[in-house]
């Protein structure tokens, strides 16, 4: 399984980000880490590896980016305004720099985007912002209301970031032709959070796939969805 080191320099960011690819052609999948996670993470814990027949095969090729979690949601040191503001440069980061790069690299109009848990969040967040950029979105073991990392502060910015706020009231045709995947286990913590997301979607009429497996909020739960997730790809 090829694997690559592919840091490059971000101008909305004003430094470098680290990032392993995985595979040398095939459908990209850019994958979030979980909470303050770096670019390795989902080597270590096997998720990659879960999923290595579809790298060989050339069926897809996985973009494995870093967080800035310890600047925007979890830099209590910063007022939540500011952390807000550095999440939406991240963001642009992601919509303006790398989706482009890989637009270009694999000859895609859209890509697709993953992520367990705090990376879940990630990546549907930025799916549902950008519906003209992203045909796959696999959310694992996620939370989506970012509330409790405002300190009670509440602006415009967070509401756009805040997916169970802004869904309910977006209007944009790419959701209907989105394939989306909210996956959770039984015992997760996080699962009534996916169910309050999947019932906002069912309003809005929005096709997706509600996955409940055994389990609980831990990476032996998210290895054995991933495989199968892509598989419908």
């Amino acid at each position: 399984m090829q694997e690559t080191y592919r840091p490059f320099y971000s101008h909305q960011l004003g430094h470098d980000v680290e990032m392993l690819v995985f595979g040398d052609w095939g459908y990209p999948i850019v994958v979030f880490p979980t909470s303050r996670g770096r670019y390795y993470e989902a080597k270590d814990f096997k998720l990659v590896e879960s999923v290595q027949w579809f790298i060989e095969n050339k069926k897809i090729k996985l973009y494995c980016i870093d967080s800035v979690d310890a600047h925007t949601w979890y830099a209590k040191h910063l007022h939540p305004a500011e952390r807000v503001q550095n999440h939406m440069r991240y963001d642009a980061m992601i919509s303006q720099e790398l989706v482009p790069m890989l637009q270009r690299e694999c000859s895609v109009d859209k890509i697709g985007v993953a992520g367990c848990s705090f990376g879940g969040y990630q990546a549907l967040n930025f799916a549902f912002r950008h519906p003209d950029q992203v045909a796959y979105l696999f959310a694992m073991g996620a939370a989506y209301d970012m509330r409790q990392f405002m300190d009670g502060y509440y602006d415009e910015n967070f509401y756009y970031n805040n997916p169970p706020d802004y869904m309910p009231n977006a209007q944009n045709d790419h959701f209907y032709q989105m394939n989306i995947v909210l996956g959770t286990a039984e015992h997760d913590f996080c699962k009534p959070s996916t169910l309050q997301m999947s019932d906002i979607l069912n309003h809005k009429g929005i096709r997706h796939w509600l996955d409940i497996r055994p389990g609980s909020h831990d990476w032996p739960v998210w290895r054995d969805m991933f495989p199968h997730y892509l598989s419908q790809i």
